[in-house]
């Protein structure tokens, strides 16, 4: 578990600190215990290569980078070699006698850094080596080694544990904050797009509607561009419009999906009260109806009217589409499908059938086409599909 985090550089810290202490503290005993040294000299040799392996770790574990298992196991080795050379400094009565080794307390210091860097495991068997290298100095004391072997293993695996917490902890907040600039990004990109609708509102689509109006009572050429600038009104206000809100079951209003196809040719007729469907229901379902009003205008003509009639039943969602164009040739729809035109068959009627619903059509030539779509609560999320022209 590396814990080259954010949140684990204080216990690198805590580290550097512990073994300058355990330095000083080392310097101490062979002070008060340089009775017990029979080569007192080399001892202070010993705690001379301490203190610039002190130096030499200190500044290579401030780097993240740096902290590497070859570092690491260097501070293993020469910490393990430095203990083991008590046995040439000291007398061996002294050992006996529950004297220090050179090193002190200061062997802790690569069994820390195993258990911050790669979690209690490593930690607990750096701990069991040093405490080896402990028990070949003092093999004679198992008492004193046993309260050796316990301290590390303790240092070890809680040292460790509080690490593995830091790393949980800054990874925790790093998400929090990741989802706090998310949230913050999509309010940010609401406003903006609410600004730039009422931007909208204010200029091009008040401009859109003087041109349809103003078309509208001259007649003639002016009448068409008129009617053209309305379309475009309808579409521009569906674009800008806020999209339908998904509850936390993941339904949507149908209502707020099918006003926004509402124009001056299309009617769109709804209840008063929600109609709730499932998001992927819903979006299938809009779909089909977008497809049943392209074939309007394409066989229909631009001016043909449309009207959308939506039914919420018990278990049911009921929407019916109905113009006033000429109708269907008797034979044309299956002509259409046997020359490879898919449009009604898979966008409209494929749609619902993968749906669990159906689509009826319904058309009298002369007198204009009804599709009713029904469309059973609970429905599925259909499978991708290729759609041709209807």
């Amino acid at each position: 578990m590396p814990a080259g985090r954010g949140s684990a550089e204080p216990l690198w810290r805590a580290i550097a600190v512990f073994r300058f202490a355990g330095l000083g503290y080392a310097a101490l005993l062979v002070v008060i215990n340089r009775i017990h040294y029979s080569r007192p000299d080399w001892a202070w040799a010993v705690i001379a290569v301490m203190t610039a392996w002190t130096v030499v770790t200190t500044m290579a574990y401030a780097r993240p980078e740096r902290r590497t298992p070859l570092l690491l196991g260097a501070d293993l080795v020469v910490t393990a070699g430095l203990l083991l050379s008590t046995a040439g400094l000291q007398y061996p009565f002294a050992m006996r006698h529950g004297v220090m080794p050179v090193t002190a307390i200061w062997v802790a210091g690569p069994v820390l850094a195993w258990a911050v860097q790669y979690g209690r495991r490593a930690g607990a068997v750096t701990a069991l080596i040093v405490s080896g290298c402990d028990f070949v100095l003092r093999s004679e004391d198992i008492a004193v080694v046993l309260n050796g072997v316990v301290l590390l293993l303790l240092a070890g695996v809680v040292v460790g544990h509080l690490a593995r917490l830091a790393t949980e902890v800054e990874a925790e907040r790093q998400y929090l904050e990741a989802e706090r600039q998310y949230v913050a990004g999509v309010e940010a990109a609401s406003r903006e797009r609410e600004r730039l609708a009422r931007d909208i509102h204010d200029s091009v689509l008040q401009v859109l509607a003087l041109v349809q109006r103003r078309g509208a009572e001259a007649g003639g050429a002016a009448a068409e561009l008129g009617r053209l600038a309305g379309q475009q009104e309808a579409a521009l206000r569906a674009l800008v419009g806020t999209a339908p809100a998904v509850s936390a079951a993941g339904d949507v209003d149908l209502r707020s999906m099918l006003l926004p196809i509402g124009s001056e040719q299309v009617t769109v007729s709804v209840p008063a009260q929600p109609v709730r469907l499932q998001k992927s229901a819903a979006d299938e379902l809009t779909s089909a109806i977008r497809a049943a009003l392209d074939n309007v205008r394409r066989h229909c003509g631009e001016r043909a009217c449309a009207w959308v009639l939506v039914e919420d039943e018990p278990g049911l969602v009921t929407v019916t589409v109905r113009d006033d164009g000429p109708g269907i040739p008797d034979g044309r729809l299956a002509e259409a499908a046997a020359a490879g035109r898919l449009g009604v068959s898979h966008s409209i009627c494929g749609r619902l059938r993968d749906l669990g619903g159906w689509a009826t059509i319904s058309s009298v030539p002369g007198e204009g086409t009804e599709v009713e779509f029904r469309l059973p609560r609970g429905a599925a999320v259909p499978v991708a599909r290729a759609s041709g022209p209807g």
